[in-house]
């Protein structure tokens, strides 16, 4: 549920706000080849898929990073009483705010939100549900919104999201758009990341000679490592997103970087390493 590492100075941890054998093949990599699963599953980790039941596990984390004065969120997942189109996402009621306490977060000490992109599963948590409106779960912190998202989602918006879960932080005044900085919240270089989203943005962390990297949705899960041709059914721009996810796994290899997306089983992090025919999945420790 709540699982720590280092990267140099700063402490990044995955908050998990639910995981399971979810998706079906097929229907969440429309490219899904059976014969080529055959071959790359030995190298998926334990617990990562379900043969028996043809579900792929996905989960929804919260990133949570520690470093000098700044305690920062990447991405706050898909929050609580909140009307949503996917079952496994509609009206949930966890327990993520004793969760989060439990992991030395309060509502009161976040002082940065970043969200890599504006599905609903990504910026949930942004706010709650109090007095009859939804309200900034973190009133001190500033929201950092990549801004060719918001453009894009306020003309052809998916859902409700936008006004639940965005809107409110934005009339709160609490937002800084992301339109062309190369560093946010004081510690993370932006990248650009496009193909899951149009405006989807990937930041990487760097401390003492160590890399991380925020990789939000370029890979859902470690399936699209062994085939990096696999994307989802949800990559709005389908050609970008194969591109983008070549770069990745290309300069994650070649850095070592810890790689944090928001959709891995556990441990919900890991590592690219190269091999003859391409790459393999590292879990971290």
């Amino acid at each position: 549920m709540i699982r720590s590492w280092s990267v140099g100075d700063a402490k990044v941890t995955s908050l998990v706000e639910y995981f399971g054998p979810t998706h079906v093949p097929e229907i969440a990599f429309p490219e899904f080849d059976p014969a080529v699963m055959a071959r790359i599953a030995a190298g998926l980790p334990p617990g990562h898929w379900y043969p028996q039941i043809h579900r792929f596990v996905i989960a929804v984390q919260i990133w949570i990073l520690a470093v000098d004065d700044r305690l920062i969120l990447v991405d706050t997942g898909v929050g609580n009483g909140k009307p949503r189109l996917a079952a496994r996402m509609n009206m949930l009621n966890t327990l993520v705010p004793h969760w989060m306490n439990a992991a030395a977060v309060t509502r009161e000490n976040v002082t940065d939100v970043v969200m890599t992109h504006l599905h609903s599963d990504h910026i949930g948590w942004n706010t709650t549900f109090e007095d009859g409106r939804w309200v900034p779960t973190f009133p001190n912190a500033r929201y950092h919104v990549p801004k060719h998202d918001f453009d894009y989602f306020s003309r052809k918006p998916l859902d409700a999201s936008l006004s639940d879960s965005l809107q409110p932080v934005i009339d709160a005044g609490l937002v800084e758009f992301i339109d062309g900085q190369s560093h946010v919240a004081g510690h993370l270089s932006v990248r650009r990341a496009p193909g899951h989203t149009p405006g989807q943005l990937n930041y990487w962390l760097e401390s003492r000679g160590e890399t991380g990297v925020f990789s939000a949705d370029i890979l859902h899960h470690p399936v699209q490592i062994l085939s990096p041709g696999w994307n989802t059914a949800f990559c709005m721009l389908p050609d970008e997103a194969k591109k983008t996810r070549a770069a990745f796994l290309a300069e994650a290899a070649d850095t070592g970087a810890l790689v944090m997306p928001c959709h891995f089983p556990p441990p919900h992090c890991g590592y690219v390493r190269r091999a003859s025919d391409g790459y393999v999945y590292e879990p971290a420790a």
